[in-house]
């Protein structure tokens, strides 16, 4: 949908080329802390239109013969039963499913690093399971003082009584289930003991955001801002790289404030730092692709409202504060956005307030917009699905594509034997009850079969949407927004 921006091809080469020199310059063995995620990368995908959501996985796959994967994860958050908010599993169940993900995709796991091991029992019962299952578990210790404490880290009693993971190929990509899982550590632990074996090897990191060559308010690096305002990033100028080269580069606080640390580190281990810069740590080339600014501009112009609404949805549900609302409010006016700059918004208030109830809009690749209101069979998310699929598929609005005759059973199922309180049908539902007449139906076979055109539509609901109408829009390829608003005044929302 819409104009490509990104040259992924170029940016693939530009990558793969980039992390050999390094691996070169450092004497043929480098640690390399893989930031954000490996898989579905859909907030790079959204903000630099032709940015594949595997591309940092297809990217090592061009270095397969050559890279081992570590997967590292903290003790505590085994303990602590954390889990991924977007997959909704556990942290140590996060680490099978990478294990088996790339091994189907033919790349080499070496091993699992437990970090911070406090002698957590559960995480002692998860090595047991990693190990009868053949994979390797190494154990790295919680430093007292850690990063602060630069002679007590870089010694025997520090770095020096973590387990030393073997490795075998000259790239190791050290990854992680989710942020603050001890990656940098697992690295900086690495090349202590490299070192103290006497062997040379290097570090550095592969985020795509901020992307480093671009200016500093980009929208691209803005919406960077905007997807982490949890976490209070924020993007600067690197003093450092400034300092040292006389050119302006983009990073980030928590980078920034760290880097004198690690500065003292390598300095302590090697006699002195590689690097000048926190910027020159990080191997990343995403700003090379950009092949029509302005694309990227704009995509990334519409992430920061979507990720005011999604906010401003949290804040509603108790799962949010105010900060974060209040950030992507900042970032927007600085841009002079307004939650009504999204296209599909204002149509779906439209008819929300033309009908008095729930609407359901969705813009379709051609920017063709269309409607769904709530009705006595469908909610409006389900009817604006419908419609869509009519326009895509080239049908008369008018046409039925699912008989009451068949929508009236299946809410009689709902409500009289299954419990439910609303009878309409989600989205789900109405796919499975299209896919069943378009066996005997032509115009519903017609309709099933454009659902790929709706990869990369925008919908916009005026209240929050139940998690199955989402997740059915998510798998679709949607982009889903929502109004801050419950339907009704119920305390449970399931």
């Amino acid at each position: 949908m819409g104009t490509l921006g990104f040259d992924n091809k170029k940016y693939l080469e530009l990558q793969s080329h980039k992390i050999l020199e390094r691996v070169a310059s450092f004497g043929g063995k480098l640690y390399l802390e893989f930031g954000g995620k490996l898989f579905d990368d859909l907030h790079a995908s959204r903000v630099l239109p032709g940015f594949a959501p595997d591309s940092k996985l297809k990217m090592l796959l061009q270095l397969r013969d050559q890279a081992e994967i570590v997967i590292a994860i903290r003790a505590a958050d085994i303990a602590a039963n954390k889990h991924r908010a977007d997959l909704g599993i556990p942290y140590d169940q996060d680490v099978l499913r990478l294990v088996d993900a790339f091994r189907e995709a033919g790349l080499y796991v070496g091993s699992v690093v437990l970090t911070q091991y406090c002698g957590e029992h559960t995480a002692d019962l998860f090595a047991s399971q990693l190990q009868a299952l053949g994979i390797p578990v190494y154990r790295h210790h919680k430093i007292p003082d850690y990063p602060s404490n630069i002679p007590l880290i870089v010694s025997d009693e520090g770095f020096g009584k973590n387990d030393y993971i073997e490795t075998t190929r000259p790239i190791v990509v050290i990854t992680a289930p989710g942020p603050g899982s001890g990656k940098m550590a697992t690295c900086l632990s690495q090349l202590y003991h490299e070192n103290q074996r006497g062997i040379q090897a290097g570090y550095a990191k592969y985020e795509t955001f901020p992307i480093w060559s671009i200016p500093l308010k980009h929208p691209v690096n803005l919406a960077y801002e905007a997807a982490t305002a949890d976490l209070s990033d924020v993007n600067m100028i690197d003093p450092f790289h400034l300092d040292a080269y006389g050119k302006t580069a983009v990073n980030y606080n928590r980078d920034i404030e760290i880097f004198p640390v690690l500065e003292a580190m390598f300095t302590k281990i090697y006699g002195a730092c590689p690097y000048k810069s926190p910027t020159d740590m990080g191997v990343n080339m995403a700003g090379f692709a950009i092949v029509d600014d302005e694309a990227c501009r704009e995509a990334s112009r519409q992430e920061i409202i979507r990720r005011f609404f999604a906010a401003a949805c949290a804040r509603a549900k108790g799962l949010g504060s105010d900060s974060e609302v209040h950030k992507v409010e900042m970032l927007m006016s600085s841009l002079g956005l307004e939650p009504s700059s999204r296209p599909c918004v204002a149509p779906a208030l439209a008819e929300a307030a033309t009908t008095g109830g729930p609407a359901t809009a969705i813009e379709l690749g051609d920017g063709t917009i269309v409607e769904g209101k709530t009705s006595a069979l469908l909610g409006a998310s389900s009817a604006a699905l419908l419609n869509a699929l009519k326009h895509l598929a080239g049908i008369g609005k008018q046409i039925e594509l699912i008989s009451p005759a068949i929508i009236e059973p299946i809410q009689h199922l709902k409500v009289e034997h299954l419990g439910n309180r609303n009878p309409r049908l989600h989205t789900d539902e109405v796919l499975i009850a299209l896919s069943m007449g378009a066996v005997t139906n032509p115009t519903a076979e017609l309709a099933m079969e454009a659902l790929s055109g709706l990869q990369g539509c925008q919908v916009h609901s005026t209240v929050i949407l139940s998690q199955v109408d989402e997740n059915v829009f998510k798998k679709l390829g949607c982009n889903v927004t929502c109004e801050p608003v419950y339907q009704t005044h119920r305390l449970y929302h399931k």
